[in-house]
């Protein structure tokens, strides 16, 4: 049997921070650049993310940094903290890399970061990855997602061409978290305020009720993790979208930081997958 290819390490970057802006109560961008990123590429999908790498608390690494022998020689939990946010935007020609962050007070360790840090702080950071871009053939497009999909969101509404058609719906705590997005003539996003509902519930609601157009659908669902299984679960079975025109993921999930939700990711994608192939409209 032929041996895997080795899997290649993820580039690391080393930035510093240009600016910050409050855009809504709860969301903070993060403008990065310096001659670090001179190397660094994005945009060939619109879901392109980073890992933010944070040191452990009270452990110092040796200089010049080198993720992979700090892996090889420091135990487990001395390791780097890693982060994962959405590219919002980058700009090759000023070398400046956006990243939109949700906050929600002293929770976390990215949002607080975020809301606190300094220009000229210096970040580390691995990627790009990505696998998403809405594509000019589809008839039209379904997006939607809660805040933390939003940059992707938003990133895909100002790829799409004139005279697409789509239907992007967010699901945000109320009005004051809503944000301008540039986007074709007649597409633009339906915000749904959550309010005390729980998450998710206004978005399945939406969706579940749209009038589907005619013609072949490209679809993007990502978010809390039990909401997104759900709409998988109807856009999958229900409405028998190919899976390869779908690209549907959870960000995070209720109860769970990033570390805990990542190391069982896969067993629950695992999971979904085999419910929805067992059930009888499959």
């Amino acid at each position: 049997m032929a041996e895997r290819p080795a899997r290649k390490a993820p580039q690391m970057y080393v930035a510093q921070v240009i600016r910050t802006e409050r855009l809504t109560p709860h969301m903070q961008r993060v403008v990065l650049g310096g001659e670090g990123l001179a190397e660094f590429s994005a945009g060939s999908c619109t879901d392109h993310y980073i890992k933010l790498l944070f040191p452990a608390e009270g452990v110092t690494y040796p200089e010049p940094f080198d993720i992979q022998q700090i892996r090889a020689d420091f135990p487990r939990d001395q390791w780097p903290v890693t982060r994962t946010y959405t590219v919002r935007g980058w700009d090759p020609e000023l070398r400046e890399l956006a990243v939109d962050f949700v906050v929600h007070g002293d929770a976390g360790l990215a949002g607080p970061w975020a809301a606190a840090v300094q220009p000229g702080e210096t970040v580390r950071f691995l990627g790009p990855g990505g696998g998403y871009a809405p594509e000019a053939d589809a008839d039209w497009h379904l997006l939607a997602g809660d805040e933390s999909a939003l940059p992707a969101i938003a990133a895909s509404l100002e790829r799409l061409p004139a005279g697409a058609k789509a239907h992007a719906f967010v699901e945000v705590e109320g009005l004051e978290e809503e944000q301008k997005v540039t986007s074709p003539d007649g597409v633009g996003i339906v915000y749904l305020h959550r309010g005390d509902r729980p998450v998710g519930e206004a978005l399945l609601e939406a969706v579940r009720g749209l009038d589907f157009p005619a013609g072949d659908v490209q679809a993007f669902v990502h978010g809390e993790a039990g909401f997104v299984k759900q709409l998988r679960h109807h856009l999958r079975i229900e409405r028998e979208i190919p899976r390869e025109r779908l690209s549907i993921s959870g960000y995070w999930r209720l109860g769970h930081n990033e570390d805990g939700w990542q190391s069982s990711k896969r067993e629950w994608n695992a999971q979904v997958e085999a419910e929805q192939e067992a059930s009888p409209a499959a």
